[in-house]
């Protein structure tokens, strides 16, 4: 009570705490006053008077109509009254963009032929010590904080935390994370989409531009949740099958089609290419983006929670819920705790005859007695080179199972053999080797 006496206080104006009643008082428990006595009402009263509103939240107060929350007409009215402080907010978060804190180490990425792949924020740059012991997973968190850093959504404090995360983890600070993309697939993908829209119609009532609503952050959309099986044991099974299900959904592809070309940094994809982590896995992941000429590592949340699958490929990636997903493509960051880091090392290789399912199920049983809940396991040690990428993103996909966010394998030669094997060009394999490498963020077991 005595909280919300003293907010009531702050949101009235200044002659409200000279009628401030000793009956109120008696409702509040304070260990400084009797209420029940005079002493205690003048030192409430002095207490409130000395409230005061600032000039700019006053004017704002008595500038503002009185509007009736159901009226469309009231919306319009309110949406022309905050124009002016909308701008001047746009304004001072331009301001604050074109002054980036870490702009310095901001470096240029050369290409073997001459010429630059594009610009990056160099985590060698920043010469501090402590960068060289952050496991590969921490890396890409510090890169995320320091290209978003802005000091409203992102803070230097963020970044300090994260360089310090020897010391910080242990203590459970809290730290703010923009991932490179969001994943979905059909069933989460449609109520995202469809909240799209619905803000679209939103913006045209109140009589504004409905095109400038759109993710802020690249949404890949994988259609794989409508698959049934009506027709098996014939050569024209599949066909068959996929007609049954764009007859059975038809509005809703309808409806997602419409989607993949009204709106920017959507991409869908269509029903039949296959499983979402395996698009995501085999199509989908950049590894390093190169956004308009910038270059940054790729980091993915997902409506599913086996989206750790793409760790195996040195993505970082896990899943979050709808509303944690919707809130990430509209530019929100994340707020997670730094989570801890275990080191899982591998030595050897596989002998003939033990499969990815045999290596799995003993590398679950070993970190659900250790205990990782909470927490990245990061892979690391020689026997990484004699372990593929399928048996990697066997394991990683299993970290629901063993209680870890994420099983992060660390992008080697390995992961870029694999890009090559799935059509990614030589180019942009070049481009993300040398990306990698310059920001210490790629694992050479030669060296």
């Amino acid at each position: 009570m005595y909280c919300r006496a003293r907010f009531a206080s702050r949101l009235a104006s200044t002659t409200a705490a000279a009628s401030f009643s000793p009956s109120a008082c008696s409702r509040v428990s304070s260990p400084i006053a009797s209420p029940s006595s005079a002493s205690s009402v003048s030192f409430w009263n002095q207490r409130y008077r000395s409230l005061s509103f600032s000039s700019s939240l006053r004017s704002l107060r008595c500038s503002a109509p009185r509007l009736h929350w159901r009226s469309p007409e009231s919306l319009r009215v309110l949406a022309r009254t905050s124009v002016p402080v909308v701008e001047k907010f746009h304004r001072r978060i331009a301001t604050t963009a074109s002054e980036h804190p870490f702009k310095g180490v901001m470096t240029s990425l050369p290409k073997p032929g001459g010429g630059e792949f594009g610009k990056f924020y160099s985590l060698p740059a920043l010469n501090d010590p402590r960068i060289n012991r952050l496991p590969y997973s921490i890396r890409i968190l510090l890169e995320s904080a320091i290209r978003n850093c802005d000091n409203f959504q992102v803070t230097k404090d963020d970044v300090e935390k994260i360089i310090d995360w020897e010391n910080t983890s242990p203590k459970q600070v809290e730290i703010p994370f923009k991932p490179a993309r969001v994943l979905l697939q059909d069933f989460t993908g449609v109520p995202a989409v469809v909240d799209l829209a619905s803000m679209r119609d939103a913006m045209k009532n109140l009589g504004n531009d409905p095109k400038k609503i759109n993710p802020l952050v690249p949404v890949d959309l994988v259609i794989d949740h409508s698959v049934q099986v009506d027709v098996a044991r014939s050569e024209n099974a599949v066909q068959e099958n996929m007609e049954l299900e764009f007859k059975r959904n038809k509005e809703r592809f309808a409806f997602l089609k419409w989607g993949s070309s009204a709106f920017h940094n959507m991409l869908v994809v269509p029903p039949g290419s296959g499983i979402v982590h395996q698009v995501n896995l085999e199509y989908l992941g950049r590894v390093v983006f190169n956004s308009d000429g910038m270059l940054y590592p790729d980091s993915v949340v997902g409506t599913d929670s086996h989206t750790t699958m793409i760790d195996g490929l040195g993505v970082a990636g896990w899943g979050v819920g709808g509303i944690e997903a919707e809130a990430a493509m509209l530019g929100q960051p994340m707020s997670m705790v730094l989570p801890g880091v275990v080191g899982f090392k591998l030595s050897g290789k596989l002998r003939d005859g033990v499969t990815a399912t045999d290596l799995v199920l003993t590398v679950t049983q070993m970190l659900r007695k250790h205990g990782v809940v909470g927490k990245f396991v990061e892979f690391y040690g020689e026997g990484m080179g004699e372990l593929s990428l399928a048996d990697r993103a066997t394991i990683a996909n299993m970290s629901p199972e063993y209680g870890a966010t994420m099983g992060f394998f660390p992008v080697d030669h390995v992961t870029l053999q694999y890009l090559k094997l799935t059509g990614r060009s030589d180019e942009t394999v070049s481009m993300i080797e040398a990306y990698l490498r310059a920001n210490k963020m790629f694992v050479d077991y030669n060296e």
